[in-house]
């Protein structure tokens, strides 16, 4: 997202608002012109503050993207290293539970052709 338009159109509000304001006032031209003074320099003082602040949010950036670049690669890779110890322990567990399900299921088998069939039962 951009923020310049957003700043642009934030600070033509006020000039007109400023500008709006000022014209409509009852003030003599003296009060006026020192009213216009301290109000640009308000102006500036708070544009500079916008500035700086920006500038801090930037550096933030800037130094969040660099330790990510450092950080990232190194979870990843510490990440796939665990995922692969856990398939070299997890291995024959799971070539155990296929030993077991194969039992179970030549078991099972063996059940169902020593059950008597329905047609033999109701004889």
């Amino acid at each position: 997202m951009k923020l310049a338009p957003l700043f642009y159109g934030i600070a033509t509000g006020l000039l007109v608002g400023a500008s709006t304001v000022l014209m409509t006032t009852p003030r003599s031209g003296s009060e006026v012109r020192s009213s216009l003074k301290s109000t640009s320099n308000d102006f500036r003082d708070k544009l500079s503050d916008v500035k700086l602040q920006l500038a801090d949010v930037k550096q933030a950036i800037n130094n969040l993207t660099n330790s990510s670049k450092e950080v990232v690669p190194s979870t990843i890779e510490d990440i796939k290293s665990s995922i692969a110890q856990w398939k070299t322990e997890t291995a024959p567990l799971q070539a155990h539970l296929q030993q077991e399900i194969s039992s179970i299921q030549e078991a099972m088998a063996e059940l169902e052709s020593k059950l008597p069939k329905k047609n033999e039962a109701t004889v």
